[in-house]
């Protein structure tokens, strides 16, 4: 009840210092009760669906005083919110109004024919007491509202909500424009504009500018107002150090009570270590007056105490690599996964040691590997994005302890490379192939501009590009993959044709390697050929030399020979749109590493290749 009060006492000031709504233009559509439109093609002002982006939360008895909870509201993991926001120990308490920045994925998701709304989609479960305004304004502090979850639950009956019924809480978010990426604003933070606050406040806050936030949500911003922050780079919170307004007398006091305590502590661990010393010293004696054939027999029994003991270490130390993934992820049992998939009968093999199972009704991709999963773990843990294929659970094998079964998202349409090498390109049309291209790039740009430390992949090729049911790219195999940049390795590992040359020099690992083998990937979706022929080992980024040299008549020329003769017959693709794309290809494949582009600079050019994009990013 006293949050409840508390936020209709908000209303009130609300409603006593606006009495009068101003109705000014905004660059983006205006906001209202029910959320923001939105749509893949704004003409110059295009956002590009889904992205990551934040929101700005404040911790709140008594339900949200912890991670734990807010990470359960939110559907992440403690360790997504507790990076950005700045906090070493993500199982410590939280105090009352602690802000946190918690990562959402945002989406452009079609209500009906004529309304699209611009939301991170959040599952949940209705308990005793709620409804649609409660939750809205105490749970997610009015980073909704509760028109909005009555038109995304129109199947639902606001009224009649039952305990334990699932619905959908629409968090408000938005994307940014190409416009906005120009200016390097690769961020629209969600924050609850409050009644104590003024724009400048809030730029110097979170490092952006008043007029940037002005462009952004309009000048008519009122307190509750869900308005989005531009920022170039992802959010870290400075958290205040608690205490610090203690007063002398109450730190002096605290220190005396403090060694009060400590002092009692202290000799009562003396008196016990004492009595245990004295225990121990009989024990000693006991054992040295037994029989030689009961040391012996105890000898064995140690023996066989020990080994179990070895097998348990080994087992626990592999569940500590993987502990922050335990309250995000499912553990499967053995059993489950023998189940899915026949005993591993290779009937259910995808490709290699990926199977396909069927576990509770559900489809997925369940990879078996030697215990070298824990990286690959800890780096998909901390992603969360529409072109990455998504975690769903690992398991350990209890009888073989080097064994691990990673299990994902079964991806229904398979492989881009048996799309395009052993389909011949048959059905992937112009569009389609600027699709996966863009999807591929939004995927990549994520794991190296928005994750701390970045992420590198260190295997992108068409092996590992999955296509879903809708056509849809996500990028796939993380078990190369490594946390930070900039460093070397001193094993080449990699797939011939996809290798940047400083990686095969002297091992240089950076984003700019990812960069290097998508550039082989553009090239494949143009031509149609292999990255390497494997009968004559030509690779296919050395044959594009010269191929966009000279006049314009005879490039035009080079190109219509160069592409996959699918593509000619292809009345949606032009020549132009075509040179873009590999004027973007050439562009990733240069020798110098730091003349290459970056992820986001490939992303905006793509975007830039033609009207037929923006009609295939449509969700």
């Amino acid at each position: 009840m006293g949050i409840r009060h508390t936020y209709f006492s908000s209303l009130l000031l609300f409603l006593i210092f606006h009495p009068h709504h101003n109705h000014h233009s905004r660059a983006q559509q205006a906001p209202n009760t029910t959320g923001f439109t939105c749509t893949a093609n704004q003409n110059q002002n295009q956002s590009t669906y889904p992205c990551q982006t934040y929101a700005f939360y404040r911790a709140a008895a008594p339900d949200f005083l912890d991670l734990a909870s807010i990470a359960d509201l939110f559907s992440v993991s403690r360790r997504m919110i507790s990076i950005p926001s700045n906090i070493s120990s993500p199982a410590a308490p939280l105090h009352p109004n602690q802000p946190l920045f918690v990562p959402l994925t945002c989406s452009c998701n079609s209500i009906n024919n004529s309304l699209s709304l611009s939301y991170a989609n959040l599952t949940y479960t209705i308990n005793k007491g709620d409804t649609f305004y409660y939750v809205s304004t105490s749970h997610f502090q009015n980073l909704t509202t509760f028109q909005s979850a009555e038109i995304v639950n129109s199947n639902v009956s606001p009224d009649l909500l039952q305990i334990g019924q699932t619905v959908i809480f629409p968090v408000f978010c938005r994307c940014p424009s190409t416009t906005q990426l120009q200016k390097q604003a690769y961020f629209l933070v969600s924050y609850v504009f409050q009644p104590s606050d003024n724009l400048s406040s809030i730029a110097s806050r979170f490092g952006s500018t008043t007029e940037s936030i002005v462009d952004v949500n309009g000048d008519s911003v009122r307190p509750f107002d869900t308005i989005f922050i531009p920022v170039s780079r992802p959010p870290q919170l400075k958290q205040p150090t608690v205490g610090a307004a203690s007063s002398g007398k109450n730190d002096q006091k605290g220190v005396i009570i403090g060694l009060a305590i400590g002092l009692g502590i202290c000799g009562t661990f003396l008196v016990l270590a004492i009595g245990l010393w004295g225990y121990r010293e009989n024990l000693l004696k006991k054992r040295k007056i037994m029989d030689r054939d009961e040391e012996c027999r105890q000898m064995g029994r140690e023996k066989k105490v020990v080994l179990s003991m070895e097998v348990e270490k080994v087992k626990v130390n592999l569940m500590a690599d993987v502990s922050d993934c335990l309250d995000k992820y499912r553990v499967y049992r053995i059993e489950e996964l023998r189940g899915a998939t026949d005993g591993f009968d290779q009937r259910w093999v995808i490709q290699g040691s990926v199977y396909k199972g069927c576990i509770d009704g559900g489809v997925y991709a369940i990879k078996k590997m030697n215990w070298n999963a824990s990286e690959e773990l800890k780096i998909l843990q901390k992603v969360n994005h529409g072109n990455l294929v998504k975690l769903e659970g690992f398991c350990i094998d209890p009888e073989e302890e080097a064994k691990c079964y990673v299990v994902y998202e079964f991806v229904e349409n398979g492989s881009l490379h048996s799309w395009l090498h052993e389909r011949k390109g048959a059905g992937l049309s112009w569009k389609t192939r600027l699709r996966i291209a863009v999807d591929v790039a939004n995927g990549l740009q994520y794991i190296h501009e928005h994750t701390r430390p970045q992420v590198v992949h260190k295997d992108i090729k068409t092996c590992n590009i999955l296509l879903d049911a809708t056509m849809r790219a996500k990028i796939a195999n993380f078990g190369l993959a490594k946390s930070g940049c900039n460093a070397a390795t001193a094993s080449i590992v990699g797939t011939q044709g996809y290798s940047a040359p400083e990686y095969l020099a002297g091992g240089e690992v950076s984003a700019k390697t990812d960069v290097f083998a998508f550039g082989v990937v553009l090239l494949e979706l143009v031509s149609g050929r292999e990255a390497a022929d494997g009968g004559w080992g030509e690779l296919l980024w050395r044959s594009v030399e010269g191929v966009l040299d000279g006049e314009e008549e005879g490039k035009e020329e080079r190109v219509r020979g160069w592409m996959d003769g699918f593509l000619l017959e292809d009345d949606d693709c032009s020549v132009e749109s075509v040179l873009n794309v590999m004027a973007v290809a050439v562009a990733c494949l240069h020798r110098d590493p730091s003349r290459r582009p970056s992820m986001a600079g490939i992303v905006y050019a793509l975007c830039k290749c033609g009207d037929l994009v923006f009609d295939a990013l449509r969700v």
